[in-house]
């Protein structure tokens, strides 16, 4: 057996990932924008959870994505544990896709697609179609791949030392084992899979032993899932409990079904001379019947789970300044599909709660100033450097993972949230200037008119109308975005009013000169927050246009 089968196996199985990951990479520019979306509206309902699970799976090729996203979102409070049952459920039920996509016998027009692929990614301009290139490159590229390691295995297929190594994997146990260990290393249970395909055509493993590794298969894919959720919350830890007690019941199901029924022989049957398809069945099949077995059960799962990781009575979130909602990109495979998507919910999550620090700042502000109530000045003061701590924490987040985005709207995406968290941290820092205006009203007993008390106390419900819109949640950007800059409007003829109304306090005598550089003060920071929210919404736009 030459040196030269073994290169040529490495270069095989080299071709083969790299066309996966380009093949996954490019699914996800094309379609990752479209899944948070899916998967935020996501109903209770379990079939409807199980079908969505396996339709974005399908299409990213990567049940680890999908689950480590659900992970981030049940974190994040966006989905419950029980929605997140089903989508782990259809999401093993996607993945198996890929390997039936391997078992077509498509070797012969292989260089052809990824000829194809690779011709759309230089030649054509627009960024969608070259996305559509990769995605035809990437499995020109894996078929090829393919290809070359099957060819190459024969040699091993004829060596009894070899073939005597492999029938070892007839032993459940050991099968199993082996199975899990590789695919935990690779962190991708698709490129096992075809891997394992690629045995099976060239003669060296039979399904009687690739059976059991293939099980094992469907054990290693969680630990992406289990890095995932390392510093997350109790229930997202539950989540890929659950992901590993899916797969483990499966393994022992079909495991005792292999050792106890003919199985095997059945499902050779349906495809006699394709190794690789029997695989793939196999495949669809443990997930399908597995996802069956255990859909009227998926309260009990959620149960065993909470039993297993019990509440913490010393809940993080009240302990010092932190963050809450940002996953820690360095326990997550930054290369899989979905990962950028996770970041910028996690982002989003993380700016609403920053945003709501600074509405509480502005509100308590008018509240210090109209009311005389400065013992709220401690307060502003310490949630003013919880809003500064986290702009400073979101800032440095979307400078790491923009660096591992690889599509222009992905960018500009990023970009938005760092000029929101901006204009955010700006709103609260207007606060702090309004609260601090009562020490100097005291300091030089300002005295203000009716009047100018009264607009205060406007300005105050103008900005609590302001922040309603802002929180709110809406499927409609166009028209959200309208009615901030009509409220922004709004502020700024106000602040015009107002000023008006000032000078002719000035020129009755009813207003002190003091009083009105303090109050002309205090109506240009309120004029500004109006700008900040208005620019706030216009990023806000541009993310829903890159995402459509």
């Amino acid at each position: 057996m030459s040196v030269t089968y073994v290169f040529e196996l490495l270069g095989g199985l080299a071709l083969f990932l790299y066309g996966m990951q380009m093949m996954s990479v490019g699914l996800e520019a094309v379609a990752a924008n479209k899944m948070k979306l899916i998967l935020e509206k996501l109903t209770s309902n379990r079939l409807l959870g199980v079908l969505v699970g396996a339709f974005i799976t399908a299409i990213i090729q990567s049940s680890s994505a999908t689950t480590v996203m659900v992970v981030g979102f049940v974190n994040s409070g966006i989905m419950t544990l029980y929605q997140a049952i089903w989508i782990i459920m259809g999401a093993n039920i996607g993945t198996t896709i890929t390997g039936q996509l391997i078992a077509l016998d498509a070797g012969k027009i292989a260089p052809l697609i990824a000829f194809l692929g690779v011709g759309m990614i230089i030649l054509l301009k627009k960024e969608k179609i070259k996305h559509i290139g990769e995605i035809m490159a990437g499995l020109g590229v894996l078929f090829i791949g393919m290809d070359m390691m099957s060819t190459a295995m024969i040699p091993f297929a004829e060596s009894d030392s070899f073939v005597h190594l492999l029938t070892k994997f007839q032993n459940p146990i050991l099968g199993i084992m082996a199975g899990t260990v590789f695919t935990a290393v690779i962190q991708s249970s698709s490129a096992s899979v075809g891997i394992l395909q690629a045995l099976a055509l060239s003669g060296a493993i039979d399904l009687g032993s690739a059976a059991y590794v293939l099980f094992g298969q469907n054990i290693g894919t969680c630990i992406t899932a289990f890095l995932a959720s390392i510093g997350t919350k109790t229930i997202a830890k539950r989540t890929t409990i659950i992901h590993i007690m899916f797969n483990v019941v499966g393994t022992i199901v079909f495991t005792t079904l292999c050792i106890t029924t003919p199985i095997i022989t059945i499902i050779q049957s349906w495809t006699p001379t394709n190794a690789s398809a029997q695989i793939a069945n196999l495949h669809t099949l443990f997930n399908v019947v597995t996802t069956i077995l255990l859909l009227p059960f998926g309260t009990y799962l959620s149960k065993i789970a909470s039993a297993i990781l019990k509440d913490k009575t010393d809940d993080f979130d009240t302990c010092g300044m932190h963050t809450r909602y940002l996953i820690d990109i360095h326990h997550s495979n930054t290369e899989k599909p979905g990962v950028s998507v996770l970041c910028c919910v996690g982002i989003r999550k993380e700016i609403m709660r920053m945003l709501e620090m600074a509405r509480s700042n502005v509100l308590d502000a008018f509240d210090v100033f109209t009311k005389k109530q400065g013992e709220k000045h401690e307060t502003i003061e310490q949630r003013e450097e919880y809003v500064d701590f986290l702009n400073k924490e979101i800032s440095k987040y979307i400078t790491l993972v923009i660096s591992y985005e690889r599509t222009n709207a992905g960018s500009q995406i990023f970009n938005s949230y760092f000029t929101i968290t901006s204009n955010v941290e700006r709103i609260s820092d207007y606060a702090i200037n309004i609260a601090e205006y009562l020490n100097m009203i005291n300091k030089r007993n300002i005295v203000f008119s009716e009047e100018a008390s009264n607009e205060a106390v406007e300005m105050q419900k103008t900005c609590s109308g302001l922040f309603n819109l802002l929180l709110e949640q809406t499927d409609d950007y166009v028209k959200w975005h309208e009615k901030i800059a009509c409220m922004e409007q709004k502020i700024d003829d106000m602040t015009m009013q107002y000023r008006n109304n000032m000078y002719e306090r000035i020129r009755l005598g009813t207003c002190s000169g003091e009083g009105s550089v303090l109050f002309s003060e205090m109506l240009t920071d309120f004029e500004r927050i109006g700008d900040h929210a208005l620019n706030i919404s216009n990023e806000m736009l541009k993310i829903h246009i890159a995402t459509s």
